[in-house]
């Protein structure tokens, strides 16, 4: 009986928990769906320009490091 339990209670406490998460969420409203929007924008325009940036530095050193042809 143990046995069934070790597997069985794992997956009760698992439902009982998915359950309350999906009681406690919400559908955003309005003005907390265009926050979210806004900064989800804004780091991926934060990371577009990192990216840029790490690019721009490293194609030069690269160029350098293995030399032209």
């Amino acid at each position: 009986m143990d046995a069934i339990d070790s597997v069985f209670d794992p997956l009760r406490e698992f439902s009982r928990d998915s359950i309350n998460l999906v009681k406690c969420c919400h559908k955003p409203d309005r003005k907390e769906f265009i926050k979210v929007a806004f900064r989800s924008a804004i780091g991926f325009v934060v990371m577009a320009f990192v990216g840029f940036f790490v690019k721009l530095i490293f194609i030069p050193i690269n160029n350098i490091i293995v030399g032209s042809d």
